[in-house]
């Protein structure tokens, strides 16, 4: 069955952490700090791969995760990064944030291989924050984190020309005449329940390609039936072709059948109302000779007033094909040739490294205080002013957020112990 729709979880890389150790070397009694870096974590890349035209396979696996960063180790050993995971993906797969809808990328257009989500970076082995006045630091960097996301993917058929219409107007016939393409053809509703695109060839005009949009039905804009799966593969087309069975074979009004559809597209998108659209009089053959009105001369009168190009055609047997395929080639010559691409709704965010700063909280028994040292300490320090009552409780609340108010209970900490932190003690009191 064709699928154009998946719903998947996508999850780049942990960055591996950085490493604590020192050097120990024989005559070396107090070696300095040799902790390696964390490795990158993976990233997520989707890619276009142009033999795909579904997506089915992601019905049967919806989860995607890049690998982690290895640690790092000691004698300044780096860890090992993360594998990137690739997704293959149809042209014309949108992207999307599954619970807000936002449109995060169109795999369209030169968007053909695209970092989604970036593994985390590694972290800094304890060598780096080495200083004159802390040259054994006992704490390193932890890995960046990794970033998931939700996402919901649609497929939106990539043509030039939208064949639109109801259910058994000629629509396959016509495609299959016109083009490469092989639609499977049969007096049915719904025979055809995936878009099949075919290239048009021209001798003297430039080729292009179109698509045979499932039939539609009354509805299908507030999506009845299949409506908005249909209608969703109608939004990239630069043309609409309206394939309308003049000879009311069904036994429907070609003119109410022309507003129907008109209204269908309206609901469902109004841009899609303003695009070129050219009626295709089909089944011009099966015509009644004894009709009490000829419809080809009622739709004439009135649709052309409203600027309606009309052709009358029989797919069957090709009349008034090759004169319709020219004009269409003609009207795409006037409009733009860049491809329609979704632009980006939704941005994804990368939390700030000094969310992962390193920092550590130990007991220092010859002393009987608790310190807290780290470069997120000392950062935090150096733009707070402890003086003022409030910077005093800004850097309490900051304490607590990080957790290091539990770290130091988790130590024994009991009230009135002394708490020391680059140059500054405090009491400690809940």
């Amino acid at each position: 069955m064709f699928a154009d729709r998946a719903k998947i979880y996508v999850r780049s890389g942990k960055g591996g952490d950085g490493h604590v150790s020192f050097r120990r070397e024989k005559y070396v009694a107090s070696g300095g700090p040799d902790g390696g870096d964390g490795g990158k974590g993976g990233d997520v890349i989707f890619e276009v791969d142009e033999g795909m035209n579904t997506l089915t396979n992601f019905r049967h696996i919806r989860k995607y995760c890049a690998g982690d960063g290895e640690n790092g180790g000691k004698r300044n050993c780096r860890g090992k990064s993360g594998a990137d995971i690739v997704i293959k993906v149809p042209a014309g797969t949108v992207l999307k944030e599954a619970e807000s809808g936002k449109v995060i990328l169109d795999m369209s257009g030169e968007n053909k291989r695209v970092v989604l989500l970036k593994g985390g970076r590694g972290g800094n082995g304890n060598q780096h924050y080495a200083t004159s006045t802390m040259q054994a630091p006992k704490y390193a960097q932890p890995g960046q984190s990794a970033q998931e996301l939700y996402i919901e993917m649609e497929l939106k058929v990539i043509a030039d020309v939208g064949l639109i219409g109801f259910p058994n107007v000629g629509k396959s016939t016509f495609l299959s005449k016109v083009s490469n393409a092989r639609p499977e053809i049969a007096n049915y509703h719904f025979t055809t329940l995936s878009p099949h695109l075919g290239v048009v060839d021209l001798s003297d005009a430039k080729s292009f390609v179109m698509a045979d949009i499932p039939g539609l039905i009354e509805g299908a804009g507030e999506g009845a039936g299949l409506g908005h799966d249909f209608l969703r593969h109608i939004e990239r087309t630069k043309v609409l072709l309206h394939i309308v069975d003049v000879a009311s074979t069904e036994g429907r009004d070609p003119v109410e059948d022309i507003y129907t559809i008109n209204r269908e597209l309206s609901v469902y998108n109004t841009e899609l109302s303003k695009r070129p659209q050219i009626l295709a009089l089909n089944k011009t053959d099966m015509i009644p000779e004894d009709a009490a009105e000829d419809p080809i001369v009622r739709i004439r009168e009135e649709f052309a007033p409203q600027g309606y190009e009309i052709y009358p055609i029989c797919a069957l047997t090709g009349e008034g094909i090759k004169e319709l395929l020219y004009h269409i080639s003609s009207v795409l010559d006037t409009l733009e040739q860049e491809p329609v691409v979704f632009q980006s709704e939704y941005r994804i965010d990368r939390a700030s490294l000094d969310e992962t700063e390193p920092f550590t909280v130990t007991y220092d028994a010859a002393q009987d205080q608790y310190v807290i040292e780290g470069p997120k300490i000392e950062k935090m320090l150096g733009y707070t002013n402890l003086d003022s009552e409030k910077g005093f409780l800004f850097f309490q609340d900051f304490l607590k957020e990080n957790g290091i108010l539990e770290m130091l209970e988790d130590l024994g900490i009991q009230e009135g112990d002394s708490v020391r932190m680059y140059g500054h003690e405090f009491d400690y009191y809940k």
